[in-house]
Parts: structure tokens; sequence; C-alpha cells
């Protein structure tokens, strides 16, 4: 048998050696261990802090005894009703494990090596990882002075190698928008064949009246493909499920590169039922908008910037962000430090439930009192 060096390594293309992967958080019991702290709160990961609608809970219970099955992979039902909520055809709806899932489809359907996207910098931190990943190019756009997309500078940086633009609206991690009548200034100003994606993850957060009309630019015929998800304001992030919205011939290009099975029977079935629980989603609104009043009065009443937000989570500029990210931590306060995205003064704080907002201005009170902002 012959003997394996122990220096033998798979060959690997150049861009997946130089990749670097998105960075998992710890689970909050693995932190709780480390640092000798119980009861942590956990602020850091846009999730919905009322959890899962009870209609979507039930009907994952209905649907346990039909583990043995493979899930409808066409997700049927879903499909039928979504096409109903949003007023297009069926054939126009594709369904992914999160809309994670449909991006990676989307760069892996319209993009080979050496083909350009166009993105903001920073937004959501997969849109390069997936470029990079399929050979692909990540031209990054720096966000303007108020951290929101600089649409002008994005369509100066589009060449004859561009395929993709992403848009996330409202923008993680800063939680600003896009307006309007600036993105069909865009839409208007660049090449049909370029497929922009538009990603509304925090769709049904958004408060402002000049929040674009996404899909009414489809149902013209453009090339642009909408994303949404079942992670944020429906509570499922768990069962990982989201959905694109495209003209119907892209939607077909990307089901061909669309394993069979990709989103299983409980999430089929909880996001089914979530869509129907309009309660549950006003609930959620309204939590959200009485914790960012909150939330904003009491910081800035510290003396602390926050960045205006149209999502469930928001920026504050504190100076040292890891210092007073860490500084939370011992607190048992768990938010995001900004470094790692290029905005090392900043952190981001997930509106959570009223009692965890309270803690969270609480702790950030002692903190910043000690030393650590600014």
């Amino acid at each position: 048998m012959p003997t394996v060096s122990k220096d033998a390594r798979p060959s690997v293309p150049e861009y997946i050696e130089n990749l670097v992967p998105y960075p998992p958080g710890k689970p909050i019991e693995e932190l709780e261990r480390e640092l000798g702290i119980k009861d942590s709160i956990k602020l850091a990961s846009n999730e919905n802090p009322l959890g899962p609608s009870r209609k979507a809970i039930k009907a994952i219970e209905g649907a346990l005894r039909g583990l043995h099955r493979y899930p409808d992979g066409s997700c049927f039902y879903l499909r039928e009703r979504l096409s109903s909520v949003l007023g297009v055809s069926p054939e126009m709806i594709i369904l992914g494990n999160g809309s994670n899932e449909i991006i990676e489809l989307l760069v892996r359907t319209f993009l080979t090596g050496g083909d350009e996207a166009v993105m903001a910098d920073p937004s959501f931190a997969v849109y390069p990882l997936v470029v990079q990943a399929c050979g692909g190019r990540a031209v990054r756009i720096p966000l303007d002075g108020d951290l929101r997309h600089d649409l002008k500078r994005m369509g100066e940086a589009i060449t004859e190698r561009t395929r993709i633009v992403f848009i996330a609206n409202p923008n993680n991690p800063t939680g600003t928008i896009v307006r309007e009548g600036e993105l069909r200034e865009f839409l208007n100003s660049i090449p049909d064949n370029i497929i922009v994606c538009i990603d509304e993850a925090y769709y049904e957060y958004v408060r402002s009246r000049d929040f674009p009309t996404t899909l009414e630019y489809i149902k013209e015929g453009r090339s642009v493909l909408l994303l949404r998800t079942f992670s944020k304001i429906y509570g499922l992030a768990g069962l990982r499920i989201g959905y694109g919205v495209a003209r119907a011939d892209i939607v077909e290009y990307m089901n061909r590169v669309r394993q069979p099975f990709n989103v299983n029977l409980l999430a089929q079935v909880a996001a089914l039922s979530a869509l129907d629980d309009r309660d549950h989603v006003e609930r959620s609104r309204e939590n959200n908008i009485q914790g960012l009043e909150y939330l904003f009065g009491e910081i800035q009443g510290l003396g602390y910037e926050c960045v205006p937000t149209e999502a469930n989570f928001f920026l504050i500029k504190v100076g040292d962000g890891e210092g007073v990210y860490r500084a939370l931590l011992r607190e048992g306060v768990i938010v995001r430090p900004m470094r790692s995205y290029g905005l090392g003064e900043y952190i981001r704080v997930t509106v959570g439930l009223p009692e965890e907002n309270r803690r969270f201005v609480e702790a950030f009170s002692r903190v910043t009192a000690r030393g650590k902002g600014r």
C-alpha cells in the first residue's frame, strides 16, 4: 500500500484557498460556560424575540408523523399560496433553504469564473462569499456618508463582465434603505441583461412610505430577483426557508440548478401556516416599533448616536465596538460587534422583548459609565 505524505493536500482553486468563511457565533450555552454567567440574552442575530406563530407550531406538530416521507420537491402548496398573496404566477416563485440558498442558486446559475457581481460594502456577508466560491469577483462599493447604498457609484462600477447586482433593502448591517425613486432611476440606467437581486429579508418591518414596490419592477418584465424570508418576522429561522420572485424564465433556469427536496417538510407546513397568521405579524411589528422607540430614546439620552433603521436591529456608534461587545458579554448581553464589517466603532443590537431591551439599556449604561464606550 503506498505511503501518503503527511503534507499531502487536496488541490483547490486559488479563489477557494483565499476564501474566508462566514464566522458563526457560539451557542449561548457555551458562552455562558466560558464566562461563568447565567440567563444571558441574545440580541445579536436579528431574530424575532416573539418566536414563531402558534399556528406554525401546530402545523409542525401535525406533520411530525410524516417525517418518513420526502418533502414536496416543488413546494406546490406554498408556491400556490404565495402566488395568491403576491399576485404573481407560481412559475415566478422559487423556494430555498433560507434565502441564502437562493442567493447561491442565482450566482451558480448566472455567473461563471471571472464574472463580476456589484454590491455595497458593508452589506450582507453572504454575497461576496458565494460570488468568490463560484470563481467570480465581488466588486464592493462603499456605503455613502449616511451608511446607505451609493447607487451612483454602483452603476459606474458596472462593466461588460457584470452579471449580478446585489441590493439589500433594508441593508444588513446598517438598517438603512434605498428609496423608490432612486432605485427606479438605477434600474433604468443599467443594461437589461444584468440581474438585480433585491434582498428584502426585513421587508415586513419597514415603515417608510418611500420604500420601493419591488414586485412592480418584476411585473414590468425587468431582470429583478426579489428575495424574502420566513426567518425574520415569521420567526422560523431554525427551519431555514425563504423565497425568491422573478420572471418565469429566470426562475426556470435557477430550478435547473436547485437540488431536489431542498426545502424540508416541516419548513413548508410551518411557512404555509405562518403566512396566514396576520395577528402574529402585527404583534411582531408592534413589538419592534415600540422597542426601537424605547431603545433610541434611552441610548441617545446617554449621548450615543443611533443609525436610523427600517429593520429590527440598529447600529450604535460607541467608539470601541469590540470593547463594548466584550464588556456586555460579561453582563450576560450578547450583541454583534461590527469590526468584521469595517465598522469597528459600532455595535449592532437586535430589538428584543421589552424586558430584554430594558436589561440591555441597564447593561449598556453600566458598561459605558466604566469607560468602555467612546
